[in-house]
């Protein structure tokens, strides 16, 4: 049982590895496009017709994986007033909701993601002459990444694999400022 779970967890791992990778791909390639659209434009006087749609494409991609990898990682805001304050018990239960509600979030996510990807299948993106589909797609995909990783983090939390949120005593308030 432990192997496989190791084996898991590992693919889980290149999993959120990979979603970063192309999540900086996307910053960077999105960067490329919108430099070459205002060089077009303002040195060239000429307008490249797919730039926009194109960086709007991978905008979609690089935030919503990033904020799937943020939901793993977690690297997300959060109010942990109540943390420092409850006892370690009570901050697994708060974690538990926490995770299990985003987990709920991500399915709606992918799911209404989906529907409006089938809803526009028929239209094309102008510029790029692609479905409009595709710009759901990101909704799609990170939706279920976030399920996938909130659940992650739960099952190490409740069965000792890994700590399930990063240690907030060394960031706390000094113990006299409390």
């Amino acid at each position: 049982m432990k192997t496989r779970q190791t084996l898991l967890f590992r693919l889980i791992d290149r999993l959120a590895g990979a979603a970063l990778a192309a999540a900086g791909t996307a910053l960077v390639l999105m960067t490329v496009v919108v430099g070459a659209q205002v060089f077009s434009r303002y040195v060239l006087n000429f307008s490249l017709t797919f730039a926009e749609p194109m960086a709007i494409q991978l905008m979609g991609w690089f935030i919503f994986l990033g904020a799937a990898v943020g939901v793993r990682e977690n690297f997300h805001l959060g109010l942990d007033l109540l943390r420092y304050l409850a006892p370690p018990s009570v901050n697994r239960l708060l974690d538990t909701v926490s995770l299990s509600l985003i987990a709920i979030f991500g399915l709606f996510i992918s799911w209404y993601g989906f529907q409006l990807a089938a809803r526009t299948w028929d239209t094309l993106i102008p510029g790029l002459g692609i479905t409009g589909a595709t710009d759901f797609l990101p909704l799609t995909c990170s939706g279920l990444l976030f399920t996938l990783f909130a659940i992650e983090r739960i099952i190490r939390m409740h069965f000792g694999a890994e700590p399930p949120v990063a240690d907030v005593s060394e960031t706390a308030l000094p113990k006299d400022a409390v």
